[in-house]
């Protein structure tokens, strides 16, 4: 195998494995993006919920003495 021949050998090696780890990696991307967007709903429906109960907890009476102070 000439000289020229190898280094366009190991050049698309090096591409292959290239494209390979790309994919990989844009595997990987989506996978956590999904996991990102799980986590946001799951904020968004803690933080509905947080805010219902702070309203409610507003709504109560205001604590007082009893009347045998």
């Amino acid at each position: 195998m000439s000289d020229e021949q190898s280094r366009i050998t190991t050049l698309e090696e090096l591409v292959a494995y290239q494209a390979k780890t790309i994919e990989e990696l844009s595997d990987q991307v989506a996978e956590q993006w999904k996991v990102v967007e799980q986590m946001r709903l799951k904020l968004d429906r803690l933080a509905e919920r947080f805010l219902t109960l702070e309203e409610q907890t507003m709504d109560a009476p205001a604590i007082t003495k009893p009347p045998h102070y």
